[in-house]
């Protein structure tokens, strides 16, 4: 199998891969795109031609090795050619979040002195040019999509077409100088900057070496084999180091198809359309699908719930057994994977962040082969993964052949800090030398995850982020995330947030997923005008306690869920309550709602807000309201004072 993937040793850059995909397999598929209802496709010559104009045209403009040059726009192919581009010059590419606000913008740009960026269309221009006077460094901005672009004189501004027509008179005049350019990288240039998730404060950029990021990428392959031909729907954030390895290093080496849909609206049904071979969602996306498919259930006939329930109750025994259910794939599975995209799936991720074990299994019991894995940017991305029928729900599986893992400081359960080190190790954080010594030791990563290796299987179970690890005045101790993720698994709630840190009970604030509670309120007949109006009725209170009350009856008693009220809003990235990969941003949280946490340890039944609330085009609303604090359990301590 292995024969037929590039050597990553001989051709060590990305572009070095891309020419020689091109010599070997010119007329092969490498791209698709939808636009318009249309699967538009690329082969491998299409893209090095697409590559070779815009580096020559990069090259035209004044980008030298050594340069930054950023990505800002939604998954596209002119993503993975400007990034192509930029290392065939010897730049580095650095990936921003299509939805990041223009402070964080302006931050990454001013840190890196980026003196280009490719941008897709005119939303990203608009951006970009309310910034520009924050970030002298600021050059050129290349756009791709030419629609609305006509008002604009700002001379900063290129148009793609017209970075193609610079780099075709350049090569007119310097004949073979893409050639040379490609053959001079090497393997051991830092070629992509990738920020990591930024829980505690602005991001770092981890800077990565093609050589050592390409062998991780084959490390990966062969742990998780794909072929030329399979097909792949990207979908997750291109600046995030997973979409890197499955969009970008990954087919360069097996020549697998990328795909891309025409919008994140569209997602579900393009990828129906493409039937992937293999697909990496983000857990939020996994347990999305989950309450999809039981919100779709809700509006169904008492008979397809009945079936959809004994299919559910049948393949689920059937995978506490190891095996599959024939009839629970013949009533429900087969037809509800079809349903999904996910008939031809030969393998599934999750990663970024823990998914709960009970959407794992729902999944698994659906036959689709999902694998949880685990890793840090730093690394190049994950180096763990689960194997064939070795499924464990608790852990991330075990490593790749070139990863190794140890727990540091372990406590007598043998809970302590994961140290990890990979062939695709990061060559340090971009101008910040400090932050690289304190994460690393001995050529190993401190990566600030508590967790265990179980001794039955080897698997590694990942708990959470030590810091984030807490423990009540009452010596409770708890992982706020693994009750977070058993809570989302209820379809009615999108994010969680555990708190009880040093205080004498757990308690948690609950948004509610807007677009299924409120089919649920409209089939009763409940009258709202908004979010918050929605989650402020007393009978969505009462479906939300019962789910609650659902996860208690799963937990410990002492680290059952004693109070929780619903918030006005959804947690936000652009608020700073979460990353751009969904992780919770504690320390916001307890600062942005310390007087709601403190009225409701404070014994208040209502909690009176008057905020802010900022969208994400700048305008603003101001919110009223009272959010109910609902009691499930007395306070232990003051039911034994009783006593």
């Amino acid at each position: 199998m292995s024969e037929s993937w590039n050597d990553v040793d001989t051709f060590d850059t990305f572009p070095k891969l891309l020419v020689e995909n091109a010599r070997r397999f010119p007329a092969d598929v490498a791209i698709r795109e939808k636009e318009f209802g249309i699967w538009n496709l690329f082969t491998w010559a299409d893209s090095l031609d697409r590559v070779k104009s815009l580096a020559l045209g990069l090259a035209a403009i004044g980008v030298q090795k050594g340069d930054v040059v950023a990505l800002l726009g939604k998954n596209r192919p002119e993503w993975l050619w400007g990034e192509l581009a930029a290392h065939s010059v010897g730049a580095l590419s650095m990936g921003v979040y299509q939805d990041s606000m223009n402070a964080e913008v302006a931050y990454l740009l001013t840190y890196t002195q980026a003196a280009v960026v490719l941008a897709e269309d005119e939303e990203q221009v608009d951006k970009l040019l309310e910034i520009a006077d924050q970030v002298p460094s600021l050059k050129h901005i290349v756009y791709f999509d030419p629609r609305g672009m006509r008002k604009y004189s700002d001379p900063k501004l290129i148009s793609a077409t017209d970075l193609r027509a610079r780099g075709a008179a350049l090569e007119a005049s310097e004949p073979g100088r893409f050639e040379r350019m490609v053959a001079e990288g090497k393997g051991t240039d830092v070629a992509v900057l990738v920020t990591t998730s930024g829980t505690t404060s602005n991001p770092k950029l981890a800077m990565l070496e093609p050589g050592p990021f390409l062998r991780h990428c084959k490390a990966y392959l062969r742990a998780d084999p794909k072929m030329a031909g399979d097909n792949y729907v990207s979908m997750l954030p291109m600046p995030w180091i997973m979409e890197q390895i499955y969009a970008v290093g990954q087919p360069l080496i097996c020549r697998n198809i990328v795909n891309f849909v025409e919008e994140p609206e569209t997602m579900m049904a393009d990828m129906r359309e493409i039937g992937p071979h293999f697909v990496l969602l983000a857990p939020r996306t996994w347990e999305a699908i989950a309450a999809e498919v039981r919100s779709r259930m809700m509006d169904s006939t008492r008979f397809k719930r009945f079936m959809f329930d004994l299919g559910m109750k049948l393949g689920m025994q059937a995978l506490d057994q190891g095996k599959r259910s024939w009839l629970a794939d013949l009533i429900l599975f087969k037809a509800l994977k079809d349903r999904i995209g996910f008939s031809y799936l030969k393998s599934a991720a999750t990663g970024g962040a823990a998914l709960g074990p009970d959407t794992f299994r729902f999944f698994l019991a659906m036959g689709v082969p999902l694998r949880q894995i685990y890793g840090q940017t730093e690394l190049a991305g994950a180096y763990t993964v689960h194997r064939g029928d070795d499924i464990d729900f608790d852990s991330v599986g075990i490593p790749f052949d070139d990863a190794e893992y140890r727990i540091d400081n372990a406590d007598a359960n043998g809970v302590g800090e994961i140290v990890a080190k990979t062939d695709g190790m990061f060559a340090g954080y971009y101008k910040n030398p400090e932050a690289s010594v304190a994460d690393m030791e001995d050529g190993w990563l401190k990566t600030g995850d508590a967790g265990f290796v179980k001794k039955e299987n080897g698997h590694l179970v990942v708990i959470d982020r030590i810091k984030d690890l807490a423990t009540t005045s009452n010596g409770v101790r708890f992982s706020p995330q693994f009750i977070e993720n058993k809570l989302k698994f209820s379809p009615f709630i999108a994010e969680a947030v555990t708190l009880g840190a040093d205080k004498p009970t757990l308690a948690a604030l609950l948004c509610i997923r807007y677009s299924i509670v409120s089919k649920w309120a409209e089939q009763k007949g409940i009258a709202f005008t908004s979010y918050t109006s929605l989650s402020a009725q007393p009978q969505v209170y009462e479906l939300l306690r019962a789910e609650v009350e659902k996860v208690n009856a799963t937990l410990p008693e002492p680290q059952r869920i004693r109070k929780f009220l619903l918030l006005y809003k959804e947690l936000d990235a652009d608020d700073g309550e979460l990353t751009r990969t969904r992780k919770v941003r504690r320390g916001v949280i307890n600062d942005k709602y310390g007087d709601i946490i403190d009225a409701m340890y404070g014994g208040r039944e209502m909690v009176p807000v008057d905020a802010i609330i900022t969208f994400q085009d700048g305008t603003t609303t101001r919110v009223k309201t009272e959010l109910a604090v609902v009691t499930l359990l007395p306070d232990p301590t003051v039911a034994q004072a009783a006593q």
